[in-house]
């Protein structure tokens, strides 16, 4: 038996070392990780094939260490043999090196107990690469930016040479959040986040190399570079997703297998690569005025080129840029997305590249990897603005006890189609005054509805294992059981009514469980009269009770019925008292609690006029990430009356919105939904406009999802309807290219918006601002059929494209 263990290992020895034979092996990081647990193999193998025929094996110690070892080296080799040039390098390291450092540990402790002598050991038995991504991650979470000499590590290991490389790990990345994704594994979606993080840095930090490396002594537009090569591009090609690029890095990138936007990742339905002959022609233009000779693409397009750290390193390039050092707090642009918006422009004799957020990623057909069919977009064209979008925001209803704690999928559904119809099957129902659901758990101890990215023929929620699901009752179970969670629950409000903080403490958490899952006890604890004792208690000096209060009235809201007792009940000023003295998770919750009693027209009204706009501005501005965006939702909503718009306005929200523009936030849907609202307003024009707005409103309308497109046109339609200011401001931010785009891409209400603009821009005199892309015959056919279209609208009652 001994000897057969010794034989087994033996033979997976020999099996891991012949991966050497394999193409696999000239690749990075594979090679790395490969000659890593190679070094101890090599030196255990031959003390392993010595002794196959005694019995060393028969030591209980020496016989773990070997059988442990076996599996170690198997895995690593299965790692190995299905890791593919597209798969992510990042996430592979972080697999393989742990069991690395297994096979390394194992191997050192057989040679001590065997008493071979140290000197034969490996030199270095580390692992940097891994080592070096997690210090990264450090860094970035304690809000530092992560080292120029970290960032070239990470990048000299996997083999990351090239911006296109950076963009394929970005695609291989998103493809395992994807995954994790679906099967509900929140830890893991927030591991490979960081992971993404940590190339979208990378991705910028190339790109303020490659320009501070650039020959030309002028500044190139932003427009006129190709987003994969980084270079002036000298024959642009627009692929299906309504993208630039240079015909040769496209053509590459679509070759290795790749069917993703590189910059929107929106999937491509087509591979077809169209002239763009407009952007050639203005290339053409803009090089013999400025005296500036192309760039040759076929010399540049080896993604084996030097290292972009490596070259700035050893020229000093990096001296005088910004946030390349070590240990250098997070400094903000003025824009997030696209250097061309920092005032003076960009280094002098660079090149300006927009920067590629990374983290908005989709391989679903759809720019936001969200149920696209289901959302909608800011429509009004008038004072009062009626529109579908509330489900961009609705759809993450921040809910303590109903949403996960990373918030990841933004799985968007509709307010005015959508409704539980059972909450133990997790089954919805299409009706008029469905009322949207929050779909994500905070409370990582327990699991109910998750929501998953799914086609639109598939169903969009799925149950999960309850197992640990402390239930009283079900759709499928009997009367009885009816009755006795009748019995628990009056019992409970009785609890409430007694003066002692424990017996309300356990109450309070008891009815805050049982109305998180199943919408029959939601029923139950309603008809038995604990809303209005849990509307007292959200005035209670104890935390816990004021919290558990919150969260059961979150959870109980959820039934249409309810919101009615809840708002009767007098919880509304309760509320914003919590809203104001709370802890962040009472905050938050009772944001979310605001924001599902907000559905209805009635509910929008008192919630505004009893002063909730100023405290939920205040948690947009200073609460925790889940706090902003319960915030954002319930400002949405509210936004939609249209008395409520100046008071948001007032309370200062645009200014966060706009910062909350920063994709890093992960909220640029929602800011953008709540600023096309408040853009319906003169006081919410002018804010945007002072607060900076414009710029990044024109980045989401080139980087953007297809509904924070959406949206961002209909913002800058509102601010450049009568504002010439504006309109100049939408031009000189280089909004024609990106509109152009949207205009063949983008959805029919997307570009209804983008032709109003186009008059807009007629009237000023500025039609040559689109180029030779359309006739003017087209343009005014085009116009009035909107025009024609919006007059039909109003005759007919419906207010707004």
């Amino acid at each position: 038996m001994e000897i057969s263990l010794l034989k087994v290992l033996s033979d997976a020895i020999s099996s891991f070392l012949h991966l050497s034979f394999s193409e696999k092996m000239k690749l990075e990081p594979v090679s790395k990780c490969y000659q890593k647990a190679e070094q101890m193999l090599k030196l255990l193998k031959p003390i392993v094939d010595t002794n196959v025929f005694s019995d060393i094996a028969s030591n209980e110690v020496h016989r773990k260490l070997f059988e442990e070892l076996g599996v170690a080296v198997d895995e690593l080799r299965e790692l190995i043999l299905n890791w593919h040039p597209l798969s992510s390098k990042f996430y592979f390291v972080n697999q393989v090196d742990p069991i690395i450092s297994t096979i390394q540990a194992l191997g050192l402790s057989i040679l001590q107990q065997l008493e071979v002598s140290q000197q034969v050991l490996p030199d270095n038995l580390g692992n940097e690469i891994s080592s070096a991504i997690k210090k990264a991650i450090m860094e970035q979470q304690e809000g530092l930016v992560s080292s120029l000499e970290v960032l070239e590590n990470i990048a000299d290991n996997l083999g990351l040479r090239s911006n296109q490389e950076v963009l394929i790990e970005a695609v291989a990345l998103d493809k395992l959040k994807e995954k994790a994704e679906q099967i509900e594994n929140t830890s893991e979606v927030e591991y490979v986040d960081k992971m993404i993080s940590i190339v979208n840095r990378m991705h910028e930090h190339i790109v303020m190399l490659k320009q501070a490396q650039s020959s030309i002594p002028v500044s190139v537009p932003a427009d006129f570079c190709c987003p994969l090569s980084l270079e002036l591009m000298t024959d642009p090609v627009i692929v299906a997703s309504g993208q630039t690029y240079e015909r040769a890095f496209i053509k590459n990138w679509i070759d290795v297998g790749l069917t993703v936007c590189p910059k929107t990742r929106q999937t491509l339905v087509h591979t077809n690569l169209i002239p763009n002959y407009t952007v050639k022609a203005l290339i053409a233009n803009w090089c013999e005025t400025h005296d500036v000779k192309l760039p040759d693409p076929i010399k540049s397009k080896s993604l084996n080129q030097p290292s972009p750290f490596h070259v700035s390193m050893e020229s000093g390039l990096t001296k005088d840029l910004p946030g390349i050092t070590s240990g250098e707090p997070h400094q903000e642009r003025t824009s997030t997305l696209h250097p061309s918006s920092i005032p003076g422009g960009s280094l002098n004799g660079t090149v300006h590249e927009p920067y590629v957020d990374l983290e908005r990623i989709s391989h679903t057909g759809s720019d936001d990897g969200s149920a696209s069919s289901n959302e909608g977009s800011v429509d009004s064209f008038g004072e009062s603005l009626t529109s579908p979008s509330r489900n961009a925001l609705s759809s993450e209803q921040s809910h303590n006890d109903v949403r996960t704690t990373s918030d990841v999928n933004n799985t968007l559904l509709s307010t005015s189609s959508v409704h539980y119809r059972d909450a133990s099957s997790g089954e919805l129902n299409s009706g008029q005054d469905a009322v949207r659901l929050p779909t994500w758990h905070r409370e990582s101890e327990f699991s109910s509805q998750l929501a998953v990215p799914r086609s639109q023929s598939q169903t969009i929620w799925q149950r999960s294992s309850e197992w640990l699901v402390p239930r009283v009752v079900s759709t499928i179970e009997t009367r009885a059981d009816l009755s006795a969670a009748e019995t628990q629950v009056l019992k409970l409000v009785e609890q409430l009514k007694i003066d002692s903080l424990d017996a309300k403490r356990e109450a309070t958490s008891e009815l805050r469980l049982l109305a998180k899952h199943n919408m029959d006890n939601r029923i139950v604890i309603s008809n038995c009269g604990a809303i209005s004792l849990l509307v007292d208690l959200l005035q209670s000096t104890d935390s816990m009770i004021q919290e558990n209060s919150v969260t059961a009235l979150l959870n109980l809201s959820i039934n249409d019925n309810n919101k009615a007792v809840i708002a009767n009940a007098g919880a509304i000023e309760p509320l914003i008292h919590v809203l104001k003295t709370g802890s962040a998770e009472a905050k938050e919750n009772s944001a979310a609690t605001l924001f599902s009693l907000s559905v209805t027209e009635e509910n929008k009204i008192r919630i505004g006029r009893s002063g909730a706009v100023g405290p939920l501005v205040d948690l947009l501005g200073n609460g925790t990430p889940r706090g902003k965006k319960d915030a954002a939702t319930a400002l949405f909503n509210l936004s939609i009356f249209h008395e409520n718009k100046d008071r948001i306005v007032q309370a200062g929200a645009v200014k966060h919105l706009v910062e909350l523009m920063d994709p890093a936030a992960g909220m640029v849907d929602k800011a953008v939904a709540v600023l096309a609202n408040l853009a319906t307003i003169p006081e919410g024009k002018a804010a945007i406009g002072d607060q900076g707005g414009i710029p990044v409103l024109v980045e989401v309308i080139e980087l953007g999802s297809v509904r924070g497109k959406e949206n961002a046109a209909a913002a800058l339609l509102h601010l450049c309807s009568d504002n010439h200011r504006y309109l100049n401001s939408v031009l000189q931010e280089g909004a024609v290219p990106p509109l152009v785009a949207l205009s063949q891409s983008g959805t029919p209400r997307a570009k209804e918006k983008v032709w109003l603009l186009y008059l807009f821009i007629m009237e000023k005199g500025s039609l040559t601002s689109f180029g030779n892309l359309y006739t003017d015959k087209m343009v005014f056919t085009k116009v009035n059929f909107c025009i024609s279209k919006e007059k039909d609208r109003v005759k007919n009652g419906v207010k707004g494209f």
